[in-house]
């Protein structure tokens, strides 16, 4: 079946959400949904069929099953089937609502109309295969964070690492950035950044977007940021902390998440041994944002 997708479909309890759609995301799913059914939850994920193969996918069903047998609750069910290209985009997309976020978001999906609250700013998303969505806990404690970050009239310029579908250099430029730089090593994320923008009616001058990593970025900056957000996982925030701090200016802040809060330690002590002072770790179920100024 050419452009195929395995469609993976797991039922749970919403205790085991959030370890779920890490594994998930560890995985290389894409375009992930929740769907409440009674008192348990069917999760959907979708991954294109040459990235796994079968016994894969089902290593992945054992390794959830661990999982809750470790957190001592029940052992969620895993199904997958193979789907076509068609199938696949519009199946993930059908239990996806407008969700507000925060004190002045609402995360509207692209396909539905306007929300109506005059109160909120609306995002247009269109997502693709790139992560972010707004329904991922880390997702929304980064746009969380940045309402806080970026006032009206505040004149910030924002960096983003890992763009993903670029929800989160979308959401600075309507809260009210001046200047966003993304950058993402994912060919498909640099593209939905480039769409999401373009559906927000953002110029891509304001908000740039480039293939690359913490390198390219460093070098699309004229100069340093006020700040940047990086929503990624722990070990690839360890391993970059070494750089961040040229991506600021003097006491500039960063957003950092995907980090599990068992995880906070750890990246913490490696961000204060390169200049980070930890201001403040939100948390939401498992995961962790953490809030941070350079010295």
């Amino acid at each position: 079946m050419s452009n195929s997708w395995w469609e993976i479909k797991i039922t749970c309890i919403p205790d085991l959400e959030e370890n779920i759609f890490w594994r998930l995301t560890e995985f290389g799913c894409k375009g992930m949904s929740t769907q409440a059914q009674d008192d348990e939850l069917l999760i959907s994920a979708y991954i294109p069929q040459p990235q796994a193969k079968l016994l894969q996918v089902s290593d992945l069903s054992l390794r959830l099953q661990k999982d809750a047998r470790e957190m001592g609750y029940p052992q969620p069910v895993t199904k997958c089937n193979l789907i076509d290209e068609e199938d696949w985009s519009s199946s993930w997309k059908q239990h996806w609502q407008a969700q507000p976020i925060g004190d002045r978001l609402i995360i509207n999906p692209a396909w539905l109309s306007l929300p109506t609250d005059p109160d909120r700013i609306v995002l247009q998303l269109d997502p693709g295969v790139a992560f972010g969505t707004g329904t991922h806990a880390t997702t929304q404690l980064c746009l969380e964070a940045l309402e806080m970050r970026i006032q009206p009239n505040t004149h910030q310029t924002v960096a983003d690492l890992g763009c993903g579908s670029g929800i989160l250099s979308t959401a600075a430029v309507l809260l009210g950035a001046t200047q966003v730089y993304a950058v993402d090593n994912d060919p498909l994320a640099v593209k939905a950044t480039g769409e999401n923008r373009n559906l927000n009616l953002i110029p891509s001058a304001k908000l740039i977007v480039d293939l690359g990593s913490i390198e390219k970025l460093q070098s699309m900056l004229p100069e340093p940021v006020d700040g940047f957000v990086c929503n990624i996982l722990a070990d690839i925030i360890i391993e970059l902390a070494p750089s961040m701090a040229a991506l600021v200016k003097p006491k500039g802040w960063a957003i950092l998440s995907g980090i599990l809060s068992s995880q906070v330690a750890d990246v913490s002590h490696v961000l204060e041994q390169h200049g980070w002072v930890v201001g403040t770790v939100w948390n939401r179920q498992e995961w962790s944002c953490i809030n941070l100024k350079h010295k």
